[in-house]
C-alpha cells in the first residue's frame, strides 16, 4: 500500500483520491489555446508556454497521478506553477490585444479577434477553475482530509441533505462548472462564495471575462458600421 494512503488511514480518512487527469487535461487544452493566438499577442513564441506546461506536467503526472491526502508538497507547488504560468500568459494576451485595438485596431481583422477572444476567454475559463480547486479548503488533498480548513465556496450538496453522499466533496468537474457560470453570468448561480479570497477570485473572474467580451462587442460594432 502506498504510504500517503497509509498515513491517510492513520489519520482515520477512508481510503479516498481524486484522479489528476481531468485538471491535467484541462490545462494542457488552455496551454494549447496559446497556438490559436496570433504571435503579437503571445507571451514569447507561441509553443514556449505549452512547452513549460508540459515540461512540468510530465513528471507529476508520473509520479502522482491521482490526488491524495497528504501528498508531497511539490506536487501541489508544481500544479501551482504551471496554473500561474498559463494565467500569467493570458493576462499579458488580453493586454496586448487591448493595446493594439486602441493604438492600431484598423490592423485587427474580423476574424482575428474572434479568435483571440474565444481563446482568452476559454482560457480564462480554465485557469480560475483550475486555481478554484487547487485552492479551496487547501486543496484537493486537504479536502480529502477528516479535518480540513472551512470551506471557500458553498456548494448546494453541503446545503441540501440528501442531494449527494455524506462524504461528497467537489472535484475538479464542479470547480469547472463554477467558473464557467461565473464567467458568462458575472456572477455566482447556484455556488456561493463564502470567503474574501473566493470572492476576489471570482470578481477577478468575471472582470475579465466582461472586457474580453467588452473588446468583441465594440470592434463587432465598429466593423458591421
Amino acid at each position: 500500500m502506498p504510504e500517503p494512503t497509509k498515513r491517510a488511514v492513520a489519520f482515520g480518512v477512508p481510503a479516498r483520491s481524486e484522479p489528476r487527469w481531468p485538471a491535467a487535461l484541462a490545462i494542457l487544452v488552455a496551454a494549447g489555446l496559446n497556438f490559436a493566438l496570433p504571435a503579437r499577442y503571445s507571451l514569447g513564441p507561441t509553443w514556449l508556454i505549452p512547452a513549460l506546461v508540459v515540461a512540468i506536467l510530465v513528471p507529476v503526472m508520473i509520479v502522482a497521478p491521482r490526488r491524495l491526502p497528504h501528498e508531497a508538497p511539490w506536487t501541489q507547488a508544481a500544479a501551482f506553477v504551471n496554473i500561474g504560468l498559463v494565467n500569467l500568459a493570458n493576462v499579458v494576451s488580453l493586454a496586448l490585444l487591448i493595446r493594439t485595438l486602441v493604438t492600431n485596431g484598423k490592423s485587427v481583422t474580423g476574424p482575428e479577434l474572434l479568435i483571440s477572444a474565444v481563446a482568452i476567454w476559454i482560457t480564462n475559463v480554465i485557469v480560475f477553475a483550475l486555481w478554484y480547486w487547487e485552492l479551496d479548503r487547501g486543496g484537493p488533498d486537504a479536502r480529502l482530509r477528516a479535518e480540513h480548513d472551512p470551506p471557500d465556496f458553498l456548494f448546494p450538496q453541503m446545503s441540501v441533505p440528501g442531494c449527494a453522499p455524506s462524504a461528497w466533496a467537489p472535484t475538479f468537474l464542479d470547480y469547472l462548472y463554477v467558473s464557467w457560470t461565473n464567467a458568462t453570468a458575472f456572477s455566482p448561480t447556484d455556488t456561493m462564495p463564502l470567503t474574501p479570497f473566493a470572492k476576489v477570485l471570482m470578481l477577478v473572474q468575471s472582470a475579465a471575462s466582461l472586457l474580453t467580451l467588452a473588446i468583441v462587442a465594440s470592434r463587432a460594432v465598429n466593423i458591421l458600421g
